[in-house]
C-alpha cells in the first residue's frame, strides 16, 4: 500500500468515526426538540416504537433500542396527556445505579430498560440474569448485569467487561 492510500484510509476512518459519533448524539437532540410534542409527533419522527410501558405516573415510556450490538437505548418519556416530558440515551451507569438490590424487580427492570441484551439461568447460584451492553462510565465497552431470584428480586448487579471488544484474547494460545 502507497502512502497515498494509507493517507486516503486514515482519512476515511476519521470521517466514519466521527459520522457514528454524530449518530450517537443526533437522536437526543432530535427527541429534545420534541419536548412538549404529541405521541404522534414522536413517532412521526422516530417510528412506532419497539417496546412501550406505563409508567408509575399514570404516563408511557416508549423504548428505541439498539441491542444487540448496540449501546444505546433511548427512551421518550411521556406525561398523562401524551406530551412528551423527556428523550434521553438510557443505558448509563447513572441510570443502573437507580434499580436497588432487596428491592427493585425484573418488572422494574423491564419498564425501565426494556428487554435485555441476552439472559442465563446459573444454576448453582439459583439466579436469573439480564445483561445489557452499555459503555460504563460513558467509556469502556461493558454489560449490567442483573441477577434475579425465583421472586424476580434484584439479588445482585455487576458491571464486567463486554467480551464482544475483548481484542486482547487470542484463542490460538
Amino acid at each position: 500500500m502507497g502512502p497515498r492510500t494509507l493517507q486516503r484510509t486514515a482519512l476515511l476512518a476519521m470521517a466514519l468515526a466521527l459520522m457514528s459519533a454524530c449518530t450517537v448524539l443526533a437522536p437526543v437532540q432530535t427527541g429534545e426538540a420534541l419536548i412538549g410534542q404529541p405521541a404522534s409527533t414522536v413517532e412521526a419522527r422516530f417510528g412506532k416504537p419497539p417496546e412501550q410501558y406505563a409508567r408509575a405516573d399514570g404516563g408511557t415510556r416508549w423504548l428505541y433500542p439498539t441491542q444487540p450490538y448496540g449501546q444505546f437505548t433511548y427512551a421518550a418519556d411521556f406525561d398523562a396527556s401524551g406530551k412528551l416530558v423527556s428523550f434521553r440515551q438510557i443505558l448509563t451507569t447513572m441510570d443502573f445505579a437507580q434499580i436497588r438490590v432487596g428491592t427493585s424487580t425484573q418488572k422494574d427492570v423491564l419498564q425501565t430498560f426494556g428487554k435485555p441484551e441476552e439472559t442465563a439461568y446459573f444454576r448453582l447460584m439459583d439466579r436469573q440474569v439480564w445483561s445489557y451492553r452499555f459503555k460504563h462510565e460513558g467509556v469502556w465497552p461493558s454489560l449490567m448485569n442483573f441477577y434475579f431470584d425465583r421472586d424476580g428480586v434484584v439479588r445482585l448487579t455487576q458491571v464486567s467487561p463486554d467480551p464482544m471488544y475483548d481484542h486482547d484474547h487470542d484463542s490460538s494460545r
